[in-house]
């Protein structure tokens, strides 16, 4: 058997190198809104939904770049390609963030400058993607809570602390989550977000959407990987909490709440 061709990781300077060849196809991995706003010129946006069709589709003798928000999603794409036997693929390091920083001053100043005056409307300091208001909020947590993808994304981008948890323990995926705001999900689970934190109650996101009824919730947590095994401390799962016949139908197999739908 052929040995596989094992991907590389490379720096922006040496994906723009790449540029001149004729074979390079770039493949943007980051969610649909992030693609639509920006990204590299020629790139094609893949997700799971249509990875199988695009490594069909794609002739194994061309160079294959593949970038994602900060160089780590883009790996797990490379690996699958490179397993597939494709023998040049490279994941971008520093994402699109890494090639985006070496665009003109002019678009940097653009977005430090409505990203300051954000955190300054939002009573955090002018400077601070790390600072913290009432209950330990970060700004990042303010964002997810009201939906703000745009204004998120760019706080990543700043070096925003993904992880960081508010007085109550939780995180920006459980503002997100409480605002039902779909691709603030994407979004954190991607920037690398733990998805199964644990407040001081000891729930996790996926424990509050199920017993708030948000059967969207659940449904986008459980496609990006949600456990659903975490019990509180008085051993309540989030099966054991949903709220609604809708969560219960997620959380379950269909034959097993078909009683619970019955009048």
């Amino acid at each position: 058997m052929r040995a596989r061709a094992p991907f590389q990781r490379i720096d922006v300077e040496r994906a723009k190198a790449l540029f001149a060849r004729g074979d390079l196809a770039v493949l943007d991995v980051r969610n649909a809104g992030s693609f639509d706003q920006s990204h590299i010129d020629g790139a094609q946006h893949v997700t799971s939904a249509n990875l199988s069709a695009v490594l069909g589709a794609t002739a194994m003798t061309r160079t294959i770049l593949i970038y994602c928000y900060h160089g780590n999603a883009s790996r797990e794409y490379a690996q699958i390609f490179s397993d597939f036997g494709f023998p040049e693929v490279y994941s971008l390091d520093g994402g699109y963030e890494a090639w985006r920083n070496g665009s003109p001053a002019g678009a940097r100043k653009a977005i430090a400058t409505e990203l300051q005056q954000w955190l300054a409307e939002q009573q955090f300091a002018s400077a601070g993607v790390n600072a913290v208001i009432a209950n330990a909020t970060t700004p990042l947590m303010k964002a997810s809570h009201q939906g703000d993808d745009k204004i998120a994304r760019m706080l990543i981008a700043a070096g925003a602390q993904v992880n960081a948890r508010n007085a109550d323990g939780n995180n920006a995926l459980w503002l997100a989550c409480v605002g039902s705001h779909l691709e603030m999900i994407d979004t954190l689970v991607e920037a690398g977000v733990d998805i199964d934190n644990r407040n001081d109650n000891g729930a996790t996101p996926l424990m509050y959407a199920a017993s708030s009824g948000k059967a969207a919730v659940v449904e986008r947590l459980l496609a990006k990987g949600a456990d659903l095994t975490p019990e509180t401390p008085d051993g309540f799962s989030a099966l054991d909490l949903a709220q609604t016949v809708e969560c219960l139908r997620l959380l379950r197999p269909r034959q097993q709440v078909s009683a619970v739908s019955e009048p």
